[in-house]
């Protein structure tokens, strides 16, 4: 995630052999796909001044050892971030919780947002994206997190964005902490203290 007109630095990294860099950026939505080639050559690193929307988006890479080119990366998501006044996030089953329990989180902008982005701070593959419905002078959605465990607890986030530009985020709405008591059911070393103790 980076903010508008910031710097961001894309690095490319293959085995200390490495003959050549390539780094794309796909193009969406048509054709679906689609690979621009940004860079090419013996330097792994891309280097963008200024970020604006049009940099956001899905970038990946390859390199050539031995003559031959590497499948591509993983994708990296870039995300411009901030461009909007931010979205409130509300947990609509509180913030305390036991395992097992279902939570309904809301996130709601009187921006007309066509989407909301869900997040948990250290956690980037839990990223989640859904749609928004109106709702009182504005949009919202509601997302679900069921038969939670210790795993879910910490700190969410929600932002606000328009499917024309799907990596152009608003602010990030205000933190909500969960936090998860209480023991989950699994193996207990009970029956072998008990065994233990009565010898």
């Amino acid at each position: 995630m980076v903010l508008p007109k910031n710097p961001m630095t894309i690095l490319c990294q293959g085995p200390p052999d490495t003959e050549a860099y390539e780094i794309y950026k796909v193009e969406e939505p048509e054709p679906r796909n689609r690979k621009k080639l940004l860079l090419a050559g013996k330097t792994s690193t891309l280097y963008i001044q200024e970020m604006k929307p049009d940099q956001t988006g899905l970038y990946h890479c390859s390199y050539q050892s031995g003559g031959h080119w590497s499948s591509l990366s993983d994708i990296l998501h870039v995300v411009m971030m901030g461009t909007y006044d931010k979205p409130s996030l509300s947990s609509m089953s509180g913030t305390v919780l036991a395992p097992g329990d279902n939570v309904k989180l809301q996130c709601f902008s009187s921006f007309k947002f066509d989407t909301f982005i869900l997040t948990k701070d250290d956690t980037p593959q839990f990223t989640q994206r859904q749609s928004s419905t109106a709702q009182d002078k504005g949009k919202q959605t509601t997302f679900h997190i069921d038969n939670v465990t210790s795993t879910q607890e910490g700190t969410y986030r929600c932002y606000g964005a328009f499917s024309k530009d799907p990596y152009v985020w608003s602010h990030p709405s205000d933190p909500l902490q969960l936090v998860v008591r209480g023991k989950e059911a699994g193996p207990s070393p009970c029956p072998i203290q008990e065994m233990t103790l009565s010898t």
